[in-house]
């Protein structure tokens, strides 16, 4: 008995056999549907996937045009950039910048300064740690390369070693604790003593200052490094808004002083100011790099105005499904009137030391063009 004898034809199995029709010359047609028509589809749209192309001497603009063929986060780098471009040309908008996290120290300070110098940042919100390490920059201080492990110690043993040889490490960054010395004694030297003298300030207004003295300080001394991110603002009319300001050394400091002499932070005082900046925005765009209060700091000030941000991107690790809100979707922003219904924005998962100069870069690029 042959195979077919025994099990039939796939027809009469109804089984799974070679469903492709034959042409006249007895070939098989694997385009031929066979009369199948697809269902009716919403969602669907034939845009296929186009694979990256890389090449030498490509610049970040195009490796991140390129991104726009791909999928998953390439895509969304892509549509970032896109996003925030236009955000950026728009002469209407007002920028807002929050910037979380350990980004001076790790390198970025000089990226977020440009922005500033050249006119991209109308607010900036940030952290007082972050502040901190800007003027250990700007009055000769320096971060170092380290690692954030030791191959004969465990960790706890190797943060030992770094505690007793006075340097503090921030994952693979090193910086020796004199500098803080260095820092507290600008402080009361040339930030504190006009701020004394009022009645009370505001944090933005303690910020101003510290960007005062530390482009003096970079000048007199002949400092090697860029003056930084805080005399950016003050010499561009920048405010920065730090409401978490206890919590730094910055912040730790300012406590201190306070103890005795007639220094008075008034936190809430700053909230008018950028508030009516908001308010009066014909438009308005925000970049969050990195999440806690700053993110939130940023985002909250439109609750209170009768608009809404119309553009908005963000870089972050952290996921939404926790409820917090460093990883908190810019859509979840939309649904307590942070975001228009219509506003453009995007998320970038991952290290923002990594993405962030990709970002600035394929925009200005896409601007200058």
């Amino acid at each position: 008995m042959t195979d077919e004898e025994n099990h039939g034809s796939p027809d009469e199995a109804g089984g799974h056999g070679d469903h492709r029709d034959h042409d006249a010359n007895g070939d098989h047609n694997d385009h031929d549907t066979g009369g199948y028509e697809p269902p009716e589809r919403s969602e669907f749209d034939h845009d296929p996937i186009g694979h990256t192309r890389v090449s030498g001497g490509m610049t970040v603009g195009d490796l991140v045009a390129e991104y726009g063929n791909a999928g998953i986060g390439a895509q969304s780098v892509h549509e970032a950039a896109d996003i925030y471009a236009e955000m950026l040309a728009d002469d209407d908008c007002t920028v807002f910048m929050s910037l979380a996290g350990a980004m001076v120290p790790t390198g970025m300070r000089r990226v977020v300064s440009e922005l500033i110098r050249d006119g991209y940042v109308d607010v900036l919100v940030t952290t007082g740690a972050n502040l901190t390490h800007d003027s250990i920059e700007a009055i000769g201080g320096k971060h170092h390369h380290g690692r954030h492990h030791h191959p004969d110690m465990d960790e706890r043993e190797f943060d030992e070693s770094l505690r007793d040889e006075e340097v503090d490490r921030i994952y693979n960054v090193y910086l020796p604790q004199e500098h803080f010395t260095l820092f507290e004694g600008h402080l009361r030297e040339s930030v504190f003593p006009p701020l004394a003298e009022e009645d009370s300030v505001g944090i933005e207004e303690l910020c101003a200052q510290l960007g005062r003295a530390n482009a003096e300080a970079n000048e007199r001394d002949d400092i090697a490094e860029d003056p930084g991110i805080a005399a950016a603002a003050y010499e561009s009319d920048v405010p920065i808004y730090c409401p978490a300001v206890q919590d730094s050394i910055l912040g730790l400091q300012a406590w201190m002083y306070a103890q005795t002499s007639g220094l008075t932070l008034d936190a809430l005082s700053d909230m008018t100011a950028l508030t009516d900046t908001a308010y009066y925005a014909d438009r308005a765009g925000c970049l969050l790099v990195g999440g806690g209060v700053p993110k939130n700091f940023t985002l909250q000030t439109m609750l209170v105005t009768p608009g809404a941000y119309d553009y908005a991107v963000q870089i972050t690790m952290d996921p939404a499904a926790t409820g917090g809100l460093s990883g908190a979707s810019l859509d979840e922003a939309r649904s307590w009137g942070k975001l228009r219904k219509d506003a453009r924005n995007a998320t970038i998962t991952g290290d923002a030391t990594v993405f962030l100069p990709m970002l600035v870069a394929a925009a200005r690029e896409r601007i200058d063009d």
